[in-house]
């Protein structure tokens, strides 16, 4: 089993471009799973694909792949 990688909330928000405070609210929210090891706040990668992966909002779609018709 690979070991996970482990990020600080300032590191997630800088890698996510959002404030601090609102990686700290997904934590209080439960909505992002974090680890408090008493330094503060740690997130592993496998927590945050998840948590990504839980707010997609369409899959991706490939180049090759036609656009998809609209309904009518």
């Amino acid at each position: 089993m690979p070991q996970d990688r482990y990020q600080t909330v300032q590191e997630l928000a800088e890698r996510l471009e959002v404030a601090e405070a609102t990686v700290r609210q997904w934590i209080k929210s439960g909505a992002l799973r974090a680890i408090d090891i008493g330094k503060g706040w740690r997130i592993s990668d496998t927590d945050l694909a998840l948590f990504l992966t839980s707010r997609e909002t369409a899959p991706r779609r490939h180049r090759d792949q036609p656009e998809p018709c609209p309904d009518t």
